[in-house]
């Protein structure tokens, strides 16, 4: 059912993680550098005041230069982090806070970004050292999560934390897409909806990663989550509408039909997860598997209840196949065959008739044509039920007709109405009288 969605679209979902709000944290009053000089404390100012990234890039590489040694290093390499990523320059910022997590490998700053950054940066390049930085990033914040960080209090922290804590989760899950350790994946994509509902770029990387799995039925609610959801943690209404046209599309592709999406967008709009134990779509494999073993269960209690009827929509089958022909004439034509029953259909003539049109199967369209050497007595009325054996002469599949050469006394049923009264023998007269 997987298919290339969008890329264009993938990769505005990754980019939306970066607009949430930048972690602020505060510095240990007690353990604040000097500046080496006046240059230094205005440059650091400068930066600090300055919130145009690029203007202020430049001013922290002209810091870089200026002052290589300064003990502002890890606030340094913090402003860079940041800068870098504001900048759309995910590598450049992985670079430093893999600089600054040599130093102090519980840098929150540096683990944070380096976290955060690891779906862009892997994007953009496919480097499996990006994948694992970000997990043991991920796997470290998660680790130390119930405490905060230097620098922020407990109650700024309860702020902050769901927000850290689900996109760790994310990352991870993201993490094992890459890999295609689907299991892996979809625990930590789950991990995030439980702790935040409502994040439709959770729901779009689990439709991604249960359709790999082939588990496509809840797949496609986690997709119908994704492009009909609206509310906090939902995508752009364009991207809905997107994702809207393509759902309608793969889910036709894989029911076979439009049937049952209104109900599955509905039922989707309304919670954040499936029901206990799944929500099933049938496939169109499915779907074709049950009308053959509906049609093979009708086929065995027809000639159970009528083996009759049972053989002669078998001998229909097999002429309406592409070598009806062959089979006609290797196993029909010039046999008897067993005893068949039928509605009348039409006589020819109307009386005395030589040819009998019946209705073997619907008791309404004829399907069988008697031909009799001799003339039948009388007639019987259409919808008269007679049964025969009979011999196979031709056959036509469409309209379908098989006519057979039947014998008299091979016909059953027939009552003979209207039939001319015999004549009797002229009575003789008596001996004149002497």
């Amino acid at each position: 059912m997987l298919k290339e969605t969008s890329r264009l679209f993938w990769m505005s979902v990754i980019a939306g993680v970066l607009c949430l709000p930048a972690l602020v944290l505060g510095q240990d009053a007690a353990k604040q550098p000097q500046c080496k000089d006046e240059a230094e404390c205005n440059l650091y100012n400068s930066i600090l005041q300055d919130n145009n990234p690029k203007t202020k890039l430049e001013k922290l590489q002209q810091w870089e230069k200026a002052n290589p040694d300064t003990q502002f290093i890890k606030i340094r390499r913090t402003l860079l982090i940041t800068t870098y990523a504001a900048n759309g320059q995910a590598a450049q910022a992985l670079t430093v806070a893999k600089q600054s997590l040599a130093d102090d490998p519980k840098d929150f700053n540096a683990l944070y970004y380096t976290m955060l950054l690891t779906q862009p940066a892997y994007t953009a390049n496919q480097q499996p050292d990006i994948l694992a930085g970000g997990e043991s990033a991920s796997k470290s914040l998660l680790a130390s999560i119930d405490t905060p960080p230097a620098g922020v209090d407990a109650a700024q922290w309860a702020k902050l934390r769901p927000d850290v804590e689900v996109l760790c989760h994310q990352t991870l899950g993201f993490i094992g897409m890459q890999r295609k350790s689907w299991d892996a994946a979809e625990a930590e994509f789950k991990k995030a909806l439980q702790l935040n509902p409502n994040n439709s770029a959770v729901d779009y990387s689990l439709y991604i990663t249960l359709a790999s799995k082939k588990d496509n039925s809840n797949a496609l609610f986690y997709y119908a989550r994704a492009a009909n959801y609206e509310g906090p943690g939902s995508l752009t209404p364009q991207q809905r509408q997107a994702l809207q046209a393509d759902l309608q599309k793969t889910y036709t592709a894989f029911h076979g039909s439009a049937t049952g999406l209104d109900q599955l967008i509905a039922a989707a709009k309304a919670s954040p997860n499936p029901p206990e134990g799944g929500y099933h779509i049938s496939s169109k494999a499915e779907i074709a598997k049950k009308a053959a073993e509906d049609e093979n269960a009708k086929a065995e209690q027809l000639a159970k209840d009528n083996p009759q009827l049972a053989m002669w929509k078998n001998i229909k089958d097999q002429l309406k196949a592409a070598d009806g022909a062959s089979y006609f004439e290797s196993s029909m034509k010039g046999a008897k065959l067993p005893t068949f029953r039928g509605k009348v259909v039409s006589l020819e003539p109307e009386t005395k008739p030589k040819t009998i049109v019946m209705a073997l199967e619907d008791g309404t369209t004829g399907d069988a044509t008697l031909k009799f050497e001799m003339p039948l007595a009388g007639k019987v009325d259409a919808g008269t039920v007679l049964t025969f054996e009979g011999v196979p002469e031709s056959y036509t599949s469409s309209p379908f007709m098989v006519v057979f050469n039947v014998d008299k006394e091979d016909l059953h049923g027939w009552t003979g109405k209207n039939a001319a009264p015999a004549k009797k023998a002229p009575a003789k007269k008596a001996p004149a009288k002497q």
